[in-house]
């Protein structure tokens, strides 16, 4: 039985300790800890059947009955937090992005070394079964050689500018998924990438710095060229698609729907809209990734998301930041650790 230890109780931090406890037989969440600890979420942890609650971080990581602790708190805390973690000698799954900062994730690395510490980093849509099939198409070679990806990614409702202005940018909170699905789908690293967007959904984004829609390609170490696009609002719901296109045919999966029912009349054409959001959407794929987390701390095996893979995508969302500043495009060698 893993221990384990979760550090922000805020809403993935509660993803994952409902799901642990109620669908992870290996694992039991035996602590949670979280600055703003109220009677509510104290609540909660009792009715979950967490008894050990407490307010400071540290606490979790001076137990010696936990095994591994689970970083979901404030972005800003990450690297500092996992350091501490690795230091103590507990497992570390870690919500993206390890840091903002790419020294910060650099010196998590240099930490890391030689250690026996399990690093996994949360990036849940490699463990989405569509995505999962669409790689599992490219990887036994059913569509040959890669030549084009493209990547959809839309949200339902734009955030609040709160969320905006600390955000880091869309591409480092948003798109950074499609980033590291690029490099998932494809085994292959991105060189240089390309970037244009605005703030087409609320113009008040652009006033707090960022965008919140864009259109990024990259390209590929192998000569591929993949094509990411990014909205943050999507009318009709959640909208998440991937294809691959190589010189065998291609393979390309649409939206979960509550059903597949399409229902035909006189007046049209039906179906059911996306799923709405990533909660709904992904809500199996938080299980999956903490299970093969929990079997590489039980089975002394490698992490199937490690920091090189929290790495990467960080380093692309700082090319395409430049890019989108520089109007032009930007190979990684230019970003500057």
């Amino acid at each position: 039985m893993v221990h384990i230890g979760i550090i922000g109780a805020g809403r993935i931090g509660k993803v994952h300790a409902e799901s642990i406890m109620n669908h992870i037989p290996g694992a039991v969440v035996t602590a949670i800890a979280d600055p703003f600890m109220n009677d509510d979420t104290k609540k909660w942890c009792l009715a979950l059947g967490i008894k050990k609650i407490a307010a400071d971080y540290r606490a979790i990581l001076e137990d010696p009955e936990i095994d591994a602790v689970m970083i979901c708190s404030s972005t800003d805390t990450h690297a500092d937090i996992s350091m501490e973690a690795i230091q103590c000698g507990k497992h570390v799954f870690c919500e993206k992005p390890i840091s903002q900062d790419l020294k910060k994730i650099h010196e998590v690395m240099e930490i890391l070394k030689g250690s026996p510490v399990k690093f996994q980093v949360g990036f849940n849509r490699r463990f989405d079964h569509n995505f999962e099939a669409v790689k599992a198409a490219v990887t036994n070679g059913s569509i040959g050689d890669v030549h084009i990806v493209k990547i959809t990614s839309r949200d339902p409702e734009a955030p609040s500018l709160a969320y905006v202005k600390s955000s880091g940018g869309m591409f480092l909170d948003m798109t950074i998924h499609d980033f590291d699905m690029v490099r998932y789908l494809t085994q292959s690293e991105v060189t240089e990438v390309y970037a244009v967007g605005d703030a087409l959904v609320n113009p008040a984004i652009r006033d707090a710095g960022d965008i919140d829609t864009a259109i990024i390609t990259l390209t590929l170490e192998t000569g591929a060229i993949a094509v990411i696009d990014n909205s943050r609002k999507a009318a009709y719901g959640y909208d998440q698609r991937a294809e691959v296109f190589g010189s065998k045919g291609q393979v390309a999966v649409t939206n979960d729907t509550v059903s597949k029912a399409v229902i035909s009349t006189a007046e049209g054409v039906c179906q059911e809209k996306p799923l709405y959001f990533f909660l709904e959407r992904y809500m199996a794929s938080f299980t999956k990734e903490v299970t093969q987390f929990v079997k590489a701390v039980e089975d002394n095996t490698e992490v199937p998301v490690n920091i090189t893979d929290g790495l990467m995508p960080v380093l692309i969302a700082k090319a395409a930041k430049l890019s989108l500043e520089e109007h032009r495009p930007v190979k990684l060698s230019e970003i500057i650790v």
